[in-house]
Parts: C-alpha cells; sequence; structure tokens
C-alpha cells in the first residue's frame, strides 16, 4: 500500500500540471500512457503465441490519438485506413505461412479500436469547454473508486466477484467502489463550483448519477484487463510502476472512464 500510495504522488506531480495547462502537454502525458498500454497490450498476447504486430498496433494508435487532437475531421479517416492496412498487413503475413495470421489480424484491430478509439476519448473530454475541470471530475471519481475498493476490499473483502478473472477483487471492494464515486462527485462540484472554478448548471442529483456510474462501470475495464493476463500467463501488463503494474494495468478504467463522462457531459449537461 505504501509504494502504491507514493507512486501515485509522484505521478500527481507531473499529470496534475499536464492537465491544468492542456493542450501538447495534456497530449503528450496522455500519449505516453495509451502508446505505453499499447506495447503492453502486443507484449501480453505475444506471451500467448498471438501475434499482433508491434509496429503496426501502436502506430495506427499514434495516428488516431494525433487526428483526434488536431484534426479532428480527418479521425474517422484515419481510423478506417488503419484497419485497411492492419488487414494488408497480415494477408502478407499469412501468405508468408503464419496460419494464425486472421486472429492476429482481430488483435490488432481491437487493439486499436479499445486502447486508441477509446483512449482518445481522454483528449476530447479535456477539449470540452472547461475541460480540465471535467477531466478531473471523471478521474477523481476513477481514482477514488479505485482507492475506496482497494482499501476497502483488500481489509473486508470475502466474496468474490469473478475468482477466475481476478480473485482479489470482492464485491465488497466493489461496492466501496460505488459508494466513493457516488459521493466524489457531489463533493467535487460543491468545492470547484464554491471557490469559482466550475461554471455549471450541473446540479447535485446528475453529479452523483455521473459518480455513480463512474464508480460502477469501469470495474469492467479492469476485469478486461485481467482477462488478457490470465490468457496470457502474467500477473502484470509490466512492473514500471511500482505498486501498479504498467501502463496498461493503470489504464484499464480510464479507457472506459472517458467515454462514459465525455458523453454523460455532453447528453446532460452542456
Amino acid at each position: 500500500m505504501r509504494r502504491r500510495l507514493l507512486t501515485s504522488l509522484v505521478m500527481m506531480l507531473f499529470v496534475l500540471p499536464a492537465i491544468l495547462l492542456g493542450g501538447i502537454f495534456h497530449f503528450l502525458f496522455i500519449a505516453v500512457f495509451l502508446l505505453g498500454a499499447t506495447r503492453e497490450y502486443v507484449h501480453l498476447f505475444q506471451a500467448s503465441t498471438i501475434e499482433p504486430n508491434m509496429q503496426l498496433t501502436m502506430g495506427s494508435v499514434a495516428l488516431i490519438l494525433l487526428s483526434r487532437m488536431y484534426f479532428p475531421e480527418y479521425a474517422i479517416a484515419v481510423f478506417i485506413g488503419t484497419v485497411l492496412v492492419a488487414m494488408t498487413y497480415h494477408l502478407i503475413i499469412y501468405e508468408k505461412g503464419r496460419d494464425q495470421s486472421a486472429i492476429d489480424f482481430a488483435v490488432t484491430v481491437t487493439g486499436v479500436i479499445y486502447i486508441g478509439w477509446l483512449g482518445a476519448y481522454l483528449l476530447d473530454l479535456r477539449n470540452l469547454p472547461q475541460g480540465g475541470w471535467w477531466f478531473m471530475l471523471v478521474m477523481f471519481c476513477i481514482w477514488s473508486g479505485d482507492t475506496g475498493a482497494y482499501s476497502i476490499g483488500r481489509q473486508y473483502g470475502k466474496h468474490k466477484i469473478a475468482p477466475r478473472l481476478s480473485p482479489k477483487k470482492s464485491w465488497e471492494g466493489y461496492f466501496a467502489s460505488v459508494l466513493t464515486g457516488l459521493i466524489t462527485a457531489p463533493f467535487y462540484l460543491y468545492v470547484f463550483t464554491k471557490f469559482g472554478y466550475l461554471q455549471t448548471d450541473m446540479t447535485y442529483v446528475q453529479a452523483a448519477i455521473m459518480g455513480l456510474l463512474l464508480g460502477s462501470l469501469p470495474t469492467l475495464g479492469d476485469l478486461g484487463e485481467s482477462m488478457i493476463k490470465r490468457q496470457s500467463g502474467l500477473k502484470d501488463s509490466s512492473d514500471i510502476m511500482p505498486g501498479h503494474g504498467g501502463f496498461f494495468d493503470r489504464i484499464d478504467s480510464w479507457i472506459w472512464g472517458a467515454p462514459i463522462g465525455f458523453y454523460f457531459l455532453i447528453w446532460f449537461i452542456l
């Protein structure tokens, strides 16, 4: 727990300025995490004998991030192009003797969609009006939910959610995450509107609903990554962040939280 907390504090020294400054600083922060996660994603599947192409997958994710940030009108075309290039590459590899190329292609494209396209909502969220504050609202709900789940689950967890996927995750920890998200969002709204940082018509009920969604659904992203790790036979995607594992371990819930938060704000608040 001490290593986990220390790593989180060090990360915050870099993350918060990048979020508040926005622009290229936020882009680089998100790009580092998503490209790091993409690299780990490919390694995880390579450990289970599936062969998504590293350069192709990482290059496609990088192009999607660049287009979503700076050329959004071309983002769909860029995405379609990456899928077509991936198919072309794996057709060539099949012809050279790789019988599992169809599976390799599916895993390559899934990585591009899941980490690249969905992950790019971490950029879209920050680019909303007052995006820095909305981004922090979403992330604080996710981070506080993770902390609540880890703390309560570790101490009191008795009933397992999915023993095959993640033996340490419990219903007690999950409900702690839901409750923490439910509390965090209205508290955040109160503090940052009271001191004039955030100007919004969001009500406390809307904030509570948003917090409830962000406390309950991103757990599925965590379990999804666990499924990939179980298939690969690895505990963590890497050990680059002490107490947290790798980039993919860190952003698995972000990938769910960003589009959920983005569309909640677009549909009901902004």
